[in-house]
């Protein structure tokens, strides 16, 4: 499975989703197994057993990525990110689990992958959203392990579908246009005074 995906592309929405992957699944059957295998073999008593089994489980949920999503509108102005917990769903009983985060499209600015250590697996890489105003946002709460070229080929998707590449190519042009104005300005300055200066002498 990659980094994100594209569950739908027009030309004004962008629609991105992420599941859990195998070694999320693998890791609930693992410790679940664990659990079931200690209630079964066990000679303590139900109560006992339950709790071997409900541990485990608790356990495996815990370790479990989360089901996300990102919805990029064109037409609202929006993004969207949306998560969704299976372990505090079941923590809370069912009040929580359910995360959204709206941001403002016109403030996105860039969109760059980030490298990030993930605990006893090795490096992973997020796609990180950066804001005018200087916040960034990770698209996505856990990284894609050893997966660097998924989530720059994401970032490529992202950056055409947004014009990310134009608009830093023109604040590039204005920045130097600018620049060159007030170098010109600089210099105008100078000539005035150096000729103010000839004339006084004069």
């Amino acid at each position: 499975m990659g980094y994100m995906m594209v569950e739908r592309h027009s030309a004004t929405l962008l629609h991105l989703k992420r599941s859990p992957g195998l070694r999320s699944w693998s890791l609930l059957v693992g410790i679940a197994s664990v659990g079931l295998a200690a209630a079964y073999y066990s000679s303590d008593s139900m109560l006992w057993k339950l709790f071997y089994v409900t541990g485990c489980l608790f356990v495996a949920m815990q370790n479990m990525e989360e089901w996300e999503e990102a919805v990029f509108d064109k037409t609202k102005n929006l993004i969207e990110l949306k998560t969704f917990s299976l372990y505090a769903l079941v923590l809370t009983l069912w009040r929580k689990g359910h995360e959204k985060i709206v941001l403002d499209l016109t403030q996105l600015c860039d969109v760059c992958v980030q490298e990030e250590k993930v605990r006893y697996l090795g490096k992973g890489y997020l796609l990180i959203l950066r804001l005018a105003a200087g916040f960034s946002y990770p698209l996505t709460q856990s990284a894609m392990l050893g997966g660097r070229s998924d989530v720059e080929a994401l970032a490529a998707l992202l950056k055409r579908f947004l014009g990310l590449e134009e608009l830093q190519q023109r604040r590039e042009k204005e920045e130097k246009a600018q620049y060159a104005g007030e170098e010109e300005e600089e210099d105008s300055v100078d000539n005035s005074s150096d000729s103010e200066e000839e004339a006084e002498k004069l």
